[in-house]
C-alpha cells in the first residue's frame, strides 16, 4: 500500500466560460469505479440538454484505474486532458465531469483541450484537496478508572479517538501510522502504568 494519497476535500462544482461556451466541472471523491460511474450518470441526468458531459476518473492510491470519455467531442480533446490534469495534480479516488453548453463559437482541438483541462484545474483549486495517510487500526483496552483521563490525554496529543465503548471494560479505537506504533506502545504504558492493552487491526487510509 502507498503511504498516502491526495484526493478532493469534498464534492463541488465550478463554472468557467470560454468564448461563450459554459463549462461546469463537477468533482467528487469516489472510493470505487462503481461510485465514479454513478456520479457521472447523475451529472448527465442533471444536465440532459447539455452539449456534452465528458468525464475522467482515477481510482486507487496507485492510480490503477484510469478512465475518460469525450461524449461526442473530437477524440482526445476532452476526457484525455481532464484525466491528464487529475494525474498532474496527483489526485486519486476522484471523478470529474465537465458539462459543456455550447455557446456558438467553435474552439478547435487546441481550444477544447485547454478548456476541458483548465476547467478541472480550476475546480480542483476551488474545491481543494486533502491528503489521506495509511494507518493501522488499533484498539485500546483500559479499565474504567483510567479511561476518562486516557481519552483526554489522547485528544491532547492530537490523536483522533474514533470510537469509545463502555462495558465491563472500556475500548477505544484509534488510527496509528505504522512508524508510530512502537513509540505509542511506550507512551501508553507510561500513561496507564502498564494497565492498558493495545490490539492492532488492519490497515486503511484516512485522517489521523
Amino acid at each position: 500500500m502507498h503511504e498516502q494519497y491526495r484526493t478532493v476535500a469534498r464534492q463541488g462544482v465550478h463554472e468557467t466560460e470560454v468564448n461563450r461556451s459554459r463549462f461546469l466541472c463537477a468533482l467528487a471523491p469516489a472510493a470505487t469505479e462503481e461510485e465514479a460511474r454513478d456520479f457521472v450518470a447523475g451529472v448527465r441526468r442533471e444536465h440532459p440538454t447539455a452539449s456534452h458531459n465528458c468525464f475522467a476518473y482515477v481510482i486507487g492510491a496507485d492510480a490503477s484505474v484510469q478512465k475518460a470519455g469525450d461524449d461526442g467531442e473530437p477524440g482526445g480533446t476532452a476526457g484525455a486532458p481532464m484525466l491528464q490534469m487529475l494525474m498532474r495534480r496527483d489526485v486519486r479516488y476522484v471523478v470529474a465531469v465537465v458539462t459543456r453548453y455550447y455557446g456558438g463559437v467553435k474552439l478547435g482541438a487546441g481550444g477544447l483541450i485547454r478548456a476541458y483541462g483548465g476547467a478541472v484545474g480550476e475546480a480542483l483549486d476551488r474545491v481543494g484537496t486533502v491528503t489521506r495517510r495509511r494507518y493501522r487500526l488499533a484498539t485500546i483496552i483500559v479499565d474504567h478508572q483510567r479511561a476518562g483521563k486516557l481519552e483526554n490525554e489522547l485528544r491532547a496529543t492530537g490523536r483522533t479517538v474514533r470510537d469509545v465503548r463502555y462495558a465491563e471494560i472500556v475500548t477505544m479505537r484509534i488510527g496509528l501510522p505504522a512508524s508510530d506504533i512502537g513509540a505509542f506502545r511506550d507512551w501508553l504504558a507510561d500513561t496507564t502504568a502498564g494497565t492498558a492493552l493495545l490490539e492492532l487491526g488492519g490497515e486503511a487510509y484516512g485522517d489521523i
